[in-house]
């Protein structure tokens, strides 16, 4: 994707059979994508106008110029809307940066060691998560985009810092996970 380009939505399920589609959006202000004049793909060739949007359940429902059926609609599912950088506005401190800012920063323990690559921040609901590719390889690493697990965002240097006391967990399951283990019903940790 060009680094030009910032992801601000991605378009679900058609909504209904009229062309409207469910939007999950990822800016901090979602009726700002209706000030936009339009939004593109993410290799820009595409444009696409909001003409509506509104909030729902768990997503927001939109309406967008040209697509006024369902397959249409069904056409779209997927696809992320972005727009210019330049389009944005400025982060006003330190502390202030856009996901796309962290993609490709190196990932490194509070004592320095390095402990791989950030390749995408998630929004699955329950908070953000940074995708970490870890240094010595293997499968990505998950961490919760919280201060604790990420005490440091320094974009300047071109890092993040990521202390995994207490999110990484064992290979094997500690004791009290055990499913063969009777609960403690003294302690109120099972039900009759």
């Amino acid at each position: 994707m060009p680094a030009d380009r910032i992801l601000l939505a991605r378009i679900g399920a058609p909504h209904g059979v009229r062309g409207e589609v469910r939007l999950f959006v990822f800016a901090q202000d979602p009726a700002s994508l209706l000030d936009y004049p339009f939004l593109t793909d993410e290799t820009g060739a595409r444009r696409l106008r909001l003409l509506a949007l509104r909030p729902a359940k768990d997503h927001f429902v939109a309406r967008l110029e040209g697509i006024a059926t369902r397959e249409a609609a069904e056409a779209l599912t997927n696809l992320g809307l972005h727009v210019s950088r330049d389009a944005l506005p400025p982060t006003e401190d330190e502390d202030d940066f856009y996901h796309a800012d962290l993609i490709g920063l190196a990932a490194v323990t509070p004592e320095g060691a390095a402990f791989g690559t950030v390749l995408a921040v998630h929004d699955f609901g329950a908070g953000d998560i940074v995708e970490i590719a870890p240094e010595g390889g293997g499968k990505t690493v998950l961490v919760p985009f919280t201060r604790a697990a990420v005490p440091v965002v320094d974009l300047a240097s071109g890092r993040v810092v990521v202390d995994a006391t207490g999110w990484v967990g064992e290979d094997e399951p500690p004791a009290e996970a055990d499913p063969d283990r009777e609960p403690d019903r003294e302690a109120g940790a099972g039900k009759d």
